[in-house]
């Protein structure tokens, strides 16, 4: 009925934290060995962009699924806009968003944690892989 408002409302306060945190960021460089050898400065991935990220996967997740409430009817384009509001089934609605509107939003938010965390390790190895050619050059 309305769960796709949920991961809306996260994708709205995701969007806004990141344009906070993008301008206090400043952008950090480190030095990545290649695998033939050579050492090339690299731009660190920084944080408003992994949270860009997040922000694409609620946004994303929320327009299909609000796609598929308007393909149903559940949506209309005039007021109340929400067919459950109009037939008296609010507390149906609200609670449908309570349960499969917040699991949605938090599944979405788990895989991008995943992503964040697979996204730490390939930057660990990355300055591993450089520190020890730096050591076996010297």
């Amino acid at each position: 009925m309305a769960c796709f408002l949920v991961p809306a409302a996260e994708a709205v306060i995701t969007t806004v934290a990141a344009k906070m945190i993008k301008s206090g960021e400043k952008e950090e460089t480190v030095s990545v060995c290649m695998p033939d050898g050579t050492v090339a400065e690299a731009v660190k991935t920084p944080f408003s962009t992994k949270l860009g990220w997040l922000n694409k996967l609620l946004w994303g997740g929320s327009a299909l699924l609000a796609f598929e409430h308007v393909w149903h009817g559940e949506v209309v384009p005039y007021f109340p806009f929400l067919t459950a509001v109009k037939t008296g089934e609010t507390s149906e609605m609200l609670a449908e968003m309570s349960s499969a509107g917040v699991m949605m939003a938090a599944i979405v938010t788990a895989v991008w944690a995943g992503m964040l965390g697979v996204s730490a390790v390939i930057e660990r190895k990355s300055l591993r892989a450089t520190a020890s050619a730096k050591e076996s050059a010297v």
